[in-house]
């Protein structure tokens, strides 16, 4: 349920009332934008007499939510998130570049692409520490010492890090950590997601392989529930009967999404085929959509990669590439204005 109050609430009539509704059993979120003031009702709203509440001096409207997920959702917060991470931020009109390898080499590989990337522009660091593996047999990543090579990348760069957390096991290791990803695979593990919503740092959510818009939002609701509300979702491709690309990337998703929450949405081409050529036309796609930012796989030298090469683009490529992406963002912006 959200309650839509007056403009310019009186603040005593205003404590009031929460206090009221904390009574009954309801968490009450506050949401103050530009133009109004929202109190989204989280909870057992069955029992509250809508009537009643509509009929308050600085009450304006009352509705119910009809969807499962409720901090997630528009209704409940008009304005859009913005996710800061150190000196940037994902969302607010900008757009946001987390470029670097699929995983974690060397320090030699690391700092080499992190210095590159963001002589290109980009606003943050990607790195799989971790590694979630369809085969037992292929490269896992380096683990704890792949975190600790991000860190110097950092410290030699000042981006900030994003890299895949797979376990509750491992939170203690991402403290230092600037946004954690969830993956695709984990996107349902919902005690991973609990522990998550306890953190007060940015956590970015993959859609899952055949995951649906509310499932997805309902994995971001989890994070949400527990009190930390800067999640960013990452569309990367959804399983469908095409073989000829890795996945399927579903840039529809974006002016959906933008209609049903207020939190940003990042796009990730790499994943979503497989093929560094699809790349460039796919993230001009998302920029045109309307995509917060992109993440984006680059590699000193993708033949020898110990994972997912084929998708990941060299340096040069990426800079042209993200030189073309601002020049997109910056024209979509001279036009909605």
């Amino acid at each position: 349920m959200i309650v839509i109050l007056k403009n310019s609430p009186n603040k005593a009539q205003l404590e009031t009332l929460i206090s009221w509704l904390q009574e009954k059993g309801v968490i009450v979120h506050s949401i103050t934008g530009a133009n109004q003031t929202i109190l989204g009702l989280v909870g057992d709203t069955a029992k509250l007499d809508i009537d009643l509440i509509a009929a308050l001096d600085i009450v304006d409207d009352v509705k119910r939510v009809q969807e499962p997920y409720k901090n997630a959702n528009r209704k409940f917060h008009p304005e859009d998130t913005i996710v800061k991470v150190g000196n940037t931020q994902i969302g607010g009109g900008t757009l946001s570049l987390m470029a670097g390898p699929c995983s974690v080499e060397s320090e030699e590989q690391i700092i080499e692409v992190a210095k590159a990337v963001k002589a290109s522009g980009a606003t943050m660091l990607r790195g799989g520490a971790f590694k979630p593996r369809t085969s037992p047999y292929a490269f896992q990543g380096m683990g704890a010492d792949g975190l600790e090579l991000l860190k110097l990348a950092r410290q030699e760069t000042g981006l900030p890090i994003v890299s895949e957390l797979m376990d509750i096991s491992q939170i203690p290791l991402f403290e230092d950590v600037d946004v954690i990803q969830v993956g695709a695979r984990n996107m349902q593990n919902f005690n991973l997601l609990r522990e998550l919503g306890t953190l007060r740092k940015p956590v970015m959510i993959k859609r899952g392989l055949c995951a649906t818009y509310e499932e997805w939002l309902m994995s971001a609701e989890y994070v949400m529930a527990g009190g930390n509300d800067q999640v960013i979702l990452c569309e990367r491709g959804i399983r469908t009967f095409e073989t000829y690309t890795r996945n399927t990337l579903d840039l529809a998703a974006i002016p959906v999404l933008k209609t049903l929450t207020h939190l940003p949405i990042v796009i990730d081409p790499s994943h979503a085929t497989g093929k560094s050529a699809l790349v460039d036309p796919l993230s001009c796609g998302a920029v045109a959509t309307g995509a917060d930012g992109l993440i984006i796989e680059v590699h000193n030298n993708p033949a020898c990669a110990l994972c997912d090469g084929p998708q990941s683009l060299k340096p040069d490529v990426f800079d042209k590439l993200a030189k073309k992406l601002f020049s997109l963002h910056g024209l979509m912006k001279q036009v909605e204005d």
